[in-house]
């Protein structure tokens, strides 16, 4: 028994670490299991290239501000200093929609996954302009204790509605945010738990909106269709595993 002890231990380390390295669910980053095939889930992000991702204005990817690298998309603060940077957004729209984006902020970080974007109508006077599910570092950034009741926090509609019972990973660590849309109804989530549920385009919406700083934005947040936008605030910001389900 005592020749086996070697290779018993030489498996044990080859499967911890092959659970480290592979993440929960089998699927490596930017890459989808079989069983997300099946559902309809799709892609936004390979991994690799800025494919299907363009500036909510100049209508092409940055070549300053945002980099792409080991299946990371950043938004680099340093090279935005050269010129550049600033939103991007999905070249396809989408109207009814489970989207999953996994997500990393730094110390007092701010930036914003938006959609129900229009790019188009005014000239592109609204190109950066949606509802927004907040990223920021609620414990370092003043935006946390700004607005109404914390009213801009992570994982919130910013401006609009405070989240609530969420579990925050913290800075520096991987959190997942979860939007589904279906008709006016959407949801926010949270690695795993719901923090904000409403109803838009009804009166109780538009009342909600008159007392924002979108108040200004006739038809706030009832486009039927839009583009996803992922923010440059100008803070260091990390995303990665951005994947979409339309929901027929």
């Amino acid at each position: 028994m005592k020749k086996l002890y070697p290779i018993f231990t030489l498996l044990l380390i080859f499967t911890v670490a092959t659970s480290e390295a592979m993440p929960k669910g089998g699927a490596k980053d930017n890459t989808l299991t079989k069983k997300e095939k099946r559902a309809g889930w799709k892609l936004l992000f390979d991994g690799q290239t800025s494919a299907g991702w363009m500036n909510a204005r100049t209508k092409a990817f940055p070549t300053n501000g945002w980099e792409i690298k080991d299946g990371v998309l950043t938004i680099d603060p340093a090279s935005r200093k050269q010129g550049g940077g600033g939103d991007i957004v999905t070249v396809d729209k989408f109207k009814n929609f489970e989207l999953k984006v996994d997500f990393m902020y730094t110390k007092g970080a701010n930036s914003g996954i938006k959609y129900f974007i229009d790019t188009e109508t005014n000239n592109g006077a609204l190109a950066s302009i949606g509802c927004e599910y907040q990223v920021l570092d609620d414990r370092n950034h003043p935006d946390a204790k700004a607005g109404i009741n914390g009213n801009r926090t992570l994982a919130g509609l910013y401006d609009l509605i405070t989240p609530k019972s969420k579990t925050d990973n913290g800075e520096n660590t991987w959190n997942t945010a979860t939007i589904i849309v279906n008709g006016n109804k959407v949801q926010h989530w949270l690695n795993g738990q719901m923090t904000v549920e409403y109803e838009r385009g009804n009166q109780a919406w538009k009342d909600l909106v008159a007392t924002s700083k979108f108040k200004g934005s006739p038809g706030f947040g009832e486009v039927q269709e839009g583009r996803i936008l992922l923010q440059d605030h100008g803070n260091l910001v990390y995303f990665k595993n951005i994947k979409i389900r339309e929901i027929k």
